[in-house]
Order: structure tokens, then C-alpha cells, then sequence
């Protein structure tokens, strides 16, 4: 099945509009998967479409430093951010 270019944009506005709520936390991939009851490879997808576009970073490490093996967190640019946080 194929999906829409408009409800792909809307499943970006609800992810991000998620990680706007949830800052400064860094969910991972499954959590944003589950809010959105998607698809965790779906979300996956949508989620690096954003990283191409600047919206949101990756966060590849934990708080000690060390690498994630196979995980990704995931957080707002701080340009969005502002932008997010002027609107409310």
C-alpha cells in the first residue's frame, strides 16, 4: 500500500510536534513509533527524511559517551525548536 505525500507530511508534523513535547528527553525510534502507532521501519523512514531537511538530529551516543549499537535517539534542531517554541 501506498501512502499519500499529505499524510506522510502529516505524520511529520506529529512527530515532530511529539519531540517538541517531549524536549529536552531524546526518544528513541520505537517510542516515536509507538506514539504515532506506525510502523517502526515506517517511522524510521519519515525520520530520516527529516534528518535530510535539517528538522530534526540524531543522537548516536548515550550520556556516558558511548556508542548505541544498533539504536538511534532522536531531538528537535535548535532552529525548529525556537520556531516551535515562538508559536506557543
Amino acid at each position: 500500500m501506498k501512502i499519500s505525500q499529505d499524510k506522510k507530511d502529516k505524520i511529520s508534523e506529529q512527530i515532530l510536534s511529539f519531540l517538541f513535547q517531549r524536549f529536552p528527553k531524546q526518544p528513541f525510534t520505537a517510542e516515536i513509533a509507538k506514539e504515532t502507532a506506525r510502523d517502526e521501519e515506517f517511522i524510521k523512514k519519515i525520520l530520516f527524511e527529516l534528518k535530510e531537511k535539517n528538522l530534526i538530529i540524531p543522537i548516536r551516543t548515550n550520556s556516558k559517551g558511548q556508542l548505541f549499537s544498533r539504536r538511534l535517539k532522536w531531538r528537535l534542531s535548535n532552529k525548529v525548536y525556537d520556531i516551535y517554541k515562538s508559536r506557543q
